[in-house]
């Protein structure tokens, strides 16, 4: 154990400045092989992760939890500012910088003399600021500027919101979910066509177009789509399991079963 290290071992209580402390020592000479060797794209994965598990503790409501993903989250975000501090590009004091400038300049109503008539206010000055600040004046470069690598849910979501601001939408939600219909047809005409040779990418085109108006319909209720299909795939899967619990109790496995007779015992736990 080097001297540095030796430093950081045995304290009662650590603090930020420990942590970054602690993941230079982890790339610098004699520290893990593993940090060493790693780079923004190589942990890029760990970092969408760690912020689903933080996401995570949040929906359980586990405060416990909660602090330790934050914990991690955070390290995620020293390990990217560590690698460009040793590049000589930032480090994490500039991360720390640009943030704290951004929030000061984003909240006019608290740092400055803007007066807001409660949060509603705040958001369309926020969205003004925000256009302002990445030169974003026109619709179409407010559309691009969502990111490419966010959940295609979340980003639907989001294209629909700019695009309602600029009076580009449908009247409410009847009449996007009257799309759905007329997009499952086109889903429907282009089945037809897979014995004719390979459409799949007009299916795939198709199908994602559906998918759209499915948000729209969503957002236009004031569901959130991703959080929707989050709350499907849960269901799917405790009632998956009572099937599979239902059929156990039987002396079975799912194996054996044919998919009708599977079916029928769904139908059943859904009903209950």
């Amino acid at each position: 154990m080097n001297e540095k290290a030796k430093a950081y071992v045995g304290r009662e209580r650590y603090n930020f400045d420990d942590l970054c402390g602690i993941m230079a020592i982890l790339r610098g000479e004699g520290g893990c092989p593993w940090d060493i060797e790693q780079t923004h794209k190589s942990i890029r994965n760990d970092f969408i992760d760690e912020t689903y598990e933080a996401i995570e503790a949040i929906d359980t409501e586990n405060t416990e939890l909660l602090c330790e993903e934050l914990g991690d989250v955070m390290l995620q975000v020293v390990f990217h500012a560590e690698i460009e501090r040793e590049r000589g590009v930032f480090d994490i004091a500039d991360v720390t910088d640009g943030i704290c400038k951004k929030l000061i300049y984003r909240h006019p109503h608290v740092f400055g003399d803007v007066s807001v008539d409660g949060s509603e206010d705040v958001l369309v000055n926020w969205d003004k600021l925000k256009a302002k600040e990445k030169s974003r004046d026109t619709v179409t470069s407010k559309l691009k500027s969502v990111s490419s690598s966010a959940p295609a849910l979340m980003k639907a979501q989001k294209l629909g919101k700019i695009s309602r601001k600029a009076g580009f939408d449908f009247d409410d939600a009847d009449a996007a979910f009257a799309k759905i219909s007329e997009e499952t047809d086109e889903v429907g005409e282009e089945m037809k066509k897979r014995a004719d040779g390979d459409n799949t990418e007009r299916l795939k085109e198709e199908i994602g177009d559906l998918l759209l108006s499915v948000v729209n319909t969503s957002r236009l209720l004031g569901i959130d789509a991703e959080e929707a299909l989050n709350s499907a795939c849960k269901k799917y899967v405790g009632r998956f399991e009572a099937v599979e619990n239902e059929v156990k109790s039987r002396g079975e496995s799912i194996e054996e079963l044919s998919s009708g007779e599977l079916d029928m015992i769904w139908e059943e736990i859904k009903k209950s």
